[in-house]
């Protein structure tokens, strides 16, 4: 069920400091989108177009990937625009730098940033089509423009009633006008109280496509000529070299073309083999009976113990890592404080693992390379293909598609690497596909992390201090790009923020201190990427495990414990309290303190900020669990969900992203593993790697809060709530304490045993 609560409470607004620096690469124009941008049609910038027939193309510069971001771009301009929803149409540009993030200054979609960081762009670009229309509009019907008004994609005469379609308008060529900066910059938005679509539960636009199969994804997409490829991996994930390539078998598969040893510039990949062929069941083929020698390179004994090993010896080192937060003496106020708390919490290797392969077309025409894809991170993802090819990054053109499924996934380049070194060294176009056992082996997964929480609390169980060290691998930093990453507060260097965000929490906490520590081994050893929450998918499983400890050691109830630091004071001001409400709703239609619960059962409470402090959405979970003690098996039987959203575009749509959000964090945090041995990952398919299944469904109860605040992201912070509820919950049930992701029956049984 979903419950949609309007609050009053008053979101403050923030300034986001992220930039792409480095990434503005240069652009050759390519048709791909030449119909929605025809002479005839009227742009009043370059977000969208209306044709003759009043069709409205929205330019969409974020990745469709099955959250409808495209759906609410195109909602938020038709608010503004007054446009008939059924005339509104998406299109997909190119990776144009016009059509980079406003806010970013790239094509990258990520961080549920989407809605938060183009609402104003893009209202203020459906305002400017509205008051040119009406304008003109007004100059048709023969009437002043003060007395017309727009609605429904007509301009109406208010006090006749007169009025023009848009479609007239602008086949008339009477709309021309084409806006500035600083003339949108001017432009007098509507207030809440005036939307119309804005808040409605419309239909989403790319749904009818994608049900009569007429949607292009990045796997269908073709041109004359092209070739296949697939790609051999190498028995590591990283640092392994070829040595020979033995091709005399594959010669013999029919339409094999060519054996291609990657020479990859970039470091994207390491050891790769892409077979050419006419047929892509023939490249597989081909790829079977290819015989690869290879040097392992200096990775190839690593293991999960290996890396928790390294992370261990980094964080006994007082002087490693660079400080994220730092408030106060924590050291001294936990030597000093009545009682201490020390824990380490730990997380496994996750893979994105998305329904569509990972998959890149690639070919050269006129000097310019062509690649067509589904992509997160079109700015860096050409500047790759650039760097890879060895050509100006003005001379590579990304084809934008919808993708079966991102998560964090299609940030990354990989799959364009080998389509544009194949297609070079065989003069043709290659179409390249991973297997699902390719994916699986070489995901930019999420690290293993290794996390030391020390707390001391004082005489009547308060928090006085808290130290949180966070070691893994850092996913940014390897993307190489300084505008993504953040000076660390004690001046030793830039740190990745998006390992460590989430640990500077709300709470007020007079003293604090967050550390944040790169595990080199890891960093190398198994390249790191954003999965669906990143940092906040960890660094919560820590501090709301920890907190619910402390609760629990002071005699208090979680619930109230949380509250009390919930305070506001400081720089907590706000946001606090808005996180404050979000833990009474869900604590309260949880029945929390109220619920007759069966014997062990117990339900668990955590609250978070995600994704980012500046770009929080203010989000909790209640989670009901029954555990048998007798062996620690264990069913979720509810979750209850509460997030603060400020202005909901689509209230359907957000619903959806929630409840996708909330078992993505249960799938991670029941089920999900990617075991490393011998410097590789030992899952290759679902039946290995097995995320949660529709018959271990919970029940869920939703609870959208809804205010005038400028909108927040809802796709991924409820990935992060949910596993320290459930933990919290199974605690409550049976008093296992568990501090491991995944929990399992196994890792229950183990902490009943320590329990004594």
């Amino acid at each position: 069920m979903t419950h949609i609560e309007r609050s009053a409470l008053r979101r403050r607004s923030f300034i986001v400091g992220a930039s792409a620096t480095g990434l503005a690469f240069g652009y050759v124009a390519a048709n791909g989108i030449k119909d929605a941008l025809a002479a005839s049609s009227f742009g009043p910038t370059s977000w969208y177009s209306i044709a003759p027939d009043g069709t409205v193309t929205v330019m969409v510069g974020k990745a469709e990937m099955g959250q409808h971001v495209s759906s609410a771009m195109c909602q938020i301009v038709a608010e503004e625009l007054e446009a008939d929803w059924n005339k509104m149409k998406i299109a997909l540009p190119e990776n144009d730098p016009k059509y980079n993030d406003p806010v970013l200054g790239a094509l990258i979609t990520g961080g549920s940033w989407s809605v938060r960081m183009n609402f104003e762009t893009m209202s203020r670009a459906g305002a400017a089509g509205r008051i040119t229309l009406i304008e003109a509009g007004a100059g048709l019907l023969g009437v002043p423009a003060a007395e017309c008004r727009a609605s429904n994609s007509q301009v109406i005469h208010s006090k006749s009633g007169r009025k023009v379609s848009y479609a007239k308008i602008v086949a008339d060529g009477k709309a021309s006008k084409v806006w500035t900066a600083d003339e949108l910059k001017a432009i007098k938005l509507k207030t809440p109280d005036q939307y119309r679509l804005v808040g409605q539960s419309v239909p989403q636009l790319d749904i009818p496509s994608k049900i009569d199969g007429t949607a292009k994804f990045g796997i269908d997409a073709s041109v004359p000529g092209m070739l296949y490829g697939k790609p051999v991996m190498p028995p590591v994930r990283y640092g392994a070299k070829v040595t020979k390539v033995d091709d005399s078998a594959a010669k013999k598969v029919k339409g094999f073309v060519q054996a291609v040893t990657l020479d990859d510039k970039t470091a994207t990949t390491s050891g790769w083999v892409v077979v050419v062929a006419t047929t892509y069941e023939g490249a597989k083929k081909a790829a079977d009976a290819l015989n690869v020698t290879y040097d392992k390179g200096p990775y190839a004994t690593v293991s999960d113990q290996t890396l928790i090993d390294e992370a261990r010896k980094l964080q006994a080192d007082a002087g490693a890592g660079q400080l994220f937060v730092s408030q106060g003496d924590p050291a001294q106020a936990i030597g000093a404080a009545a009682k201490t708390f020390e824990a380490e919490y730990l997380t496994s290797i996750n893979i994105h693992a998305p329904l569509e392969p990972m998959n890149a077309l690639a070919y050269e025409q006129g000097g310019v390379w062509h690649i067509h894809t589904g992509n997160q991170f079109a700015t860096r993802t050409g500047g790759i293909a650039a760097g890879a090819l060895g050509v100006d990054p003005k001379n590579v053109v990304l084809h934008q598609y919808f993708m079966g499924g991102g998560f964090g996934r299609r940030l990354d380049a990989d799959m364009v690497v080998p389509a544009v070194l194949a297609s070079k060294a065989v003069g043709k176009p290659v179409k390249l596909i991973y297997a699902r056992e390719d994916d699986m082996a070489m995901d930019f997964t999420r690290p293993l992390t290794v996390q030391k929480v020390k707390a001391g609390v004082d005489a009547d169980g308060r928090l006085v201090g808290l130290q949180h060290d966070v070691v893994c691998a850092w996913p940014t930093a390897r993307w190489g790009i300084p505008g993504f990453l953040t000076p660390s507060v004690d001046k030793k260097g830039p740190l990745d923020s998006f390992t460590v965000n989430g640990a500077d929490f709300w709470y007020s906490v007079p003293n604090h201190k967050v550390r944040a520590i790169l595990n080199e081994l890891a960093q190398h050893a198994t390249p790191s990427g954003q999965l669906r929450s990143v940092a906040p998918g960890w660094t919560f499983w820590a501090v709301e495990g920890m907190i619910d400890e402390l609760a629990h050691a002071a005699g208090k109830d979680p619930v109230d414990y949380r509250l009390a630091m919930l305070d506001g004071a400081g720089a907590n001001a706000g946001g606090a309290k808005k996180l404050a409400n979000a833990l009474r709703t869900a604590a309260g239609r949880a029945g929390w303190g109220s619920a007759t619960l069966p014997k062990n059962s117990g339900i668990g409470i955590a609250c978070v900020s995600s994704q980012e402090r500046a770009t929080a959405t203010w989000t909790a979970c209640a989670a009901n669990v029954e555990v048998n003690p007798a062996n620690g098996e264990f069913t979720v039987k509810k979750l209850t969900l509460a997030m603060d959203l400020g202005t909901v575009v689509n209230p359907d749509g957000v619903k959806a992203q929630i409840e996708g959000s909330a078992l993505w964090g249960m799938s991670l945090a029941l089920f999900e593993k990617a075991p490393l041995k011998d410097g590789a990952l030992q899952v290759s398919n679902f039946g290995d790697y097995t995320p949660l299944r529709m018959s271990e469904m919970p029940d869920l109860d939703i609870s959208i809060i809804a205010n005038n605040d400028p909108p927040s992201g809802c796709g991924e912070p409820g990935v992060t709530v949910v596993a320290p509820a459930i933990a919290n919950a199974i605690f409550n049930a049976c008093g296992a304490r568990v501090r491991s992701l995944p929990i399992t029956a196994a890792s229950v049984r183990e902490a009943l045993k320590a329990k004594g």
